[in-house]
């Protein structure tokens, strides 16, 4: 099931477009990471989807609804934490949830405490929102996300400003509301940071989208490897499997292999080619961490 489609999403302030041409799909059950620096149009895109901005032209999907109606009466199945939540800094954190709980018309009086529970925070007792840490602040507007039971949760740079321990626990947060069954769109300026609980990923730069990526395709597009190019690949991987006992390698086209073995050996199996008249034109490691990869996509401008 789709949860959240946009497309061709355009968002201009004067002469600037913030969102530019912005097509993505978030899927039920996915920990959407959308990724790009600060001043990317990750926020605005957010604020259009949650309507809390227009958008000048394309359109957005949300559970099947496209029509004003249908959004607004699917956005109630939403929860969401964009920039800095309103809470109240001389009230507890009960009180706050409380209050946003009259506010929201959430009839059942227990969704304040199961939801304090859920973030951690049920035992903070009289403490003020004023005299809280950065971390549990953190928790406390993802609990106000939280509040209404929604199916599709948006977050944006929830572990921005927070020390370690503050990132894991909000990262652990996070995986557990994927666990019960809330799709979450979460938006961050480290690849790195989300990529620990992410399965896709938009990345965003400059307002035009500029990769759709999956984990899976991620994990292996920054894979280190042996780039071998041969006069011979399919040759070369009978030598590689019965000379080497390399399993963990793949044929990319008639004369290119990537071989994930003996990354600190590349002597070893240009030697057993030659041996096995296989002419090898070329070998040498690629791959990159996600740092680099992240830097190369937006043109070498992370910092």
């Amino acid at each position: 099931m789709t949860v959240l489609k946009t497309r061709n999403l355009t968002k201009r302030y004067g002469n600037t477009a913030a969102v530019d041409n912005v097509s993505l799909t978030v899927d039920k059950g996915d920990i959407f990471g959308l990724i790009g620096q600060n001043g990317a149009g990750k926020t605005t895109l957010m604020r259009l989807v949650t309507s809390l901005a227009r958008p000048d032209s394309g359109s957005i999907e949300l559970f099947g609804e496209s029509t004003t109606s249908g959004l607004n009466a699917a956005r109630s199945r939403m929860g969401c934490v964009i920039e800095q939540p309103a809470l109240y800094p001389n009230l507890t954190a009960k009180q706050n949830l409380e209050v946003y709980r009259i506010e929201r018309g959430i009839p059942d009086k227990s969704a304040v405490q199961k939801t304090l529970e859920m973030v951690n925070l049920a035992d903070t007792g009289k403490k003020k929102f004023k005299n809280f840490s950065l971390g549990m602040k953190q928790r406390l507007g993802l609990a106000l996300a939280l509040l209404s039971s929604p199916d599709f949760v948006i977050l944006d740079e929830p572990t921005n400003g927070l020390d370690p321990i503050g990132i894991i626990e909000i990262r652990d947060l996070m995986k557990d509301m994927s666990e019960q069954g809330i799709t979450l769109l979460v938006s961050s300026h480290i690849l790195s940071e989300l990529s620990q609980i992410a399965n896709k990923y938009a990345i965003i730069h400059h307002g035009r989208l500029v990769k759709n990526i999956t984990q899976e395709q991620l994990r292996e597009e920054c894979k280190r490897a042996l780039a071998v190019t041969v006069d011979d690949a399919a040759k070369a991987a009978a030598i590689l499997e019965t000379v080497l006992n390399i399993r963990d390698y793949k044929q990319v086209s008639a004369n290119e292999l990537r071989v994930y073995e003996y990354l600190d050996n590349p002597s070893e199996v240009s030697y057993q080619l030659n041996q096995g008249r296989v002419r090898v034109a070329s070998i040498h490691e690629i791959g990159d961490n996600l740092e680099d990869y992240y830097a190369k996509l937006i043109g070498g401008e992370l910092k």
